[in-house]
């Protein structure tokens, strides 16, 4: 069993869908995106009408003192898979690292969609997993906070990327930006049980790692008593 961590943000950009998805592709630079360090088209095709396309990134993102024993600020290779489809006017990306995967695995897909009012919305989903043993939920509280830290980054680069691509964009330039909640589930073959909601700010994530340590530290210091009781 594998205990994933799930978030959702909705982001409206007051732009078609058809800006949206031309200035897409021609995203990266922009001011709000410093981490990401590289971008390469790997593979593009059409099939039965649609676009598919795959990239390799390159990201990169500072983690706080008590994370550098797991993940040191070396870049992250991430694999991003979309399929663009005109007639229906939807883009769907499909992002995943490939390194770094036991300590933090972030599974990543966003739809964008035209909308009634000629604006595009913008959902995306993450899915969170860790393997590192007794830290694995703050290591995935740590990865919540940062998707969403990075989901108003993305909207606010991106949409810096629309005003210069498009001066007079369909609405008016800006994007809102909605997060739902965010929750743990276990995955099973099939079921899908809801066990305990994240903590969604630093405070509560400080008090999680304190906590988790200090639970660490107390099975440890039982472990090394009974050890000791034993030889003696």
């Amino acid at each position: 069993m594998v205990t994933t961590s799930k978030c959702t943000t909705e982001t409206i950009f007051d732009y078609s869908w058809k800006q949206v998805v031309q200035a897409y592709w021609n995203r990266y630079p922009n001011p709000s995106s410093t981490h990401v360090l590289t971008e390469d088209t790997i593979k593009r095709e059409v099939r039965d009408g649609k676009l598919y396309s795959r990239r390799l990134l390159s990201k990169t993102n500072p983690v706080p003192k008590w994370g550098q024993r797991f993940y040191n600020n070396a870049p992250v290779k991430i694999i991003e898979d979309s399929i663009l489809d005109p007639k229906k006017k939807t883009l769907v990306t499909y992002t995943r690292n490939i390194g770094f995967k036991k300590i933090m695995k972030v599974d990543e897909i966003v739809e964008y969609s035209e909308q009634n009012d000629g604006r595009t919305l913008a959902v995306r989903r993450a899915y969170i997993t860790s393997q590192v043993f007794g830290f694995s939920r703050a290591i995935r509280a740590l990865g919540l906070e940062r998707f969403k830290s990075n989901c108003n980054k993305a909207a606010t680069g991106f949409n810096y990327v629309l005003r210069n691509r498009f001066p007079k964009p369909a609405v008016s330039a800006t994007a809102t930006t909605t997060t739902n909640t965010s929750s743990d589930y276990t995955d099973g073959n099939a079921n899908e049980t809801v066990a305990t909601t994240i903590a969604t700010n630093k405070t509560e994530s400080i008090k999680m790692v304190s906590r988790i340590g200090y639970e660490y530290l107390k099975n440890h210091a039982m472990k090394i008593a009974q050890i000791f009781s034993i030889k003696n």
